[in-house]
């Protein structure tokens, strides 16, 4: 009984410390601009997606969910922070929607098995990170109005970079999947 609790243990501060890694990743990912056209890339979803990638579904998802919970609290880890606001107050403005789309893409792309198929590889990551834009655009579409226009304002100016990302992310799935958590 004491070995199975040990190993329990073990397990959760393995699993935190994996969760507060990944947290780390994705401050970084937000906070490093690379120069793209048409704007600059973060790599933000790439991350998101690795995640799912190498932790699985739960551990992914968990994770994901301290990062929100680290930027909602006041810790500058979003994109834009402290510049443009911190805390709940940014949570909530224009890029909420793409923040909890986050939650949804680590899920799927943990859920999803990759193996050394290249085209499923890069449809099972599309369809993941496609929930972002979705929730991010309809988020946008609320706040702003919907007779502005949401997908040339939320999603057009993002799309080659995001392309760029999920195909570095599909060459490397079969090769970084080996080591799935």
């Amino acid at each position: 009984m004491e070995l199975i609790r040990n190993l329990k243990e073990t397990s959760l501060v393995k699993s935190l410390f994996l969760a507060i890694l990944g947290t780390i990743l994705l401050s970084i990912s937000a906070k490093i601009k690379i120069p793209f056209w048409p704007v600059p890339m973060t790599m933000q979803t790439f991350v998101v997606l690795l995640l799912g990638v190498l932790y699985g579904w739960k551990l992914a998802l968990f994770t994901v969910s301290l990062y929100l919970f680290e930027g909602i609290m006041g810790l500058p880890v979003f994109a834009g922070t402290p510049e443009k606001g911190m805390g709940l107050v940014y949570f909530t403005g224009p890029t909420m929607g793409y923040l909890i789309g986050f939650l949804v893409a680590t899920s799927l792309t943990g859920f999803f098995t990759f193996n050394n198929n290249f085209f499923m590889n890069f449809i099972k990551l599309v369809f993941s990170v496609s929930f972002i834009y979705l929730l991010g655009l309809v988020w946008l579409g609320s706040l702003i109005g919907w007779d502005k226009p949401i997908f040339k304002l939320g999603a057009q100016p993002f799309l080659l970079a995001e392309l760029f990302k999920i195909l570095i992310l599909t060459f490397l799935v079969p090769k970084i999947s080996k080591f799935k958590i």
